[in-house]
């Protein structure tokens, strides 16, 4: 009798550590996942805090919107495939979306870089200071308004 009840706290024992290791690792490992997270987060909010851009040189030339965007933070800006261009032209509700499309001249409903000036450091990249010339394809009525928006959130709008 005396062997059972050595071998049953043995065994309760046992249990208790294996639950308390599980806990433990449970929440260090939750832990370590939130702080990664807020760090993510914080890293975001100090690049958008860096980021910043002007619109220049707007025109609208048959059924393009032609402009400018220039660098005037201190982030490089590159993720072209996730920044947006939306225009509105003030009879269908709404606004018009454009996607990206590294062609120089694109097609309807699309948007593209043709040229950067001063693209020195970082070919192929807005650098702080440097220059894009773009170009939005529309079709239907003439907006007269549009607006560029970053990856990371940072906007500039322009009437035209």
């Amino acid at each position: 009798m005396a062997v059972a009840e050595i071998i049953g706290a043995a065994i309760g024992v046992l249990l208790l550590v294996v639950v308390a290791y599980i806990l433990v690792g449970s929440t260090l490992s939750t832990a370590e996942l939130v702080v990664s997270a807020q760090n993510d987060l914080t890293m975001h909010n100090e690049q958008r805090l860096r980021t910043d851009l002007v619109i220049t040189d707007k025109m609208i030339e048959g059924s393009a919107i032609n402009f400018s965007v220039e660098n005037t933070g201190n982030e490089i800006i590159y993720d072209f495939v996730h920044m947006d261009v939306l225009s509105y032209n003030g009879v269908t509700p709404g606004y018009t979306d454009y996607i990206y499309q590294k062609d120089v001249i694109p097609t309807s409903g699309y948007w593209s870089i043709t040229r950067f000036e001063n693209d020195y450091l970082h070919p192929k990249s807005l650098d702080p200071g440097e220059t894009m010339k773009c170009m939005a394809t529309f079709s239907g009525d003439t907006p007269i308004w549009f607006q560029v928006t970053t990856a990371n959130g940072v906007s500039a709008s322009a009437y035209l």
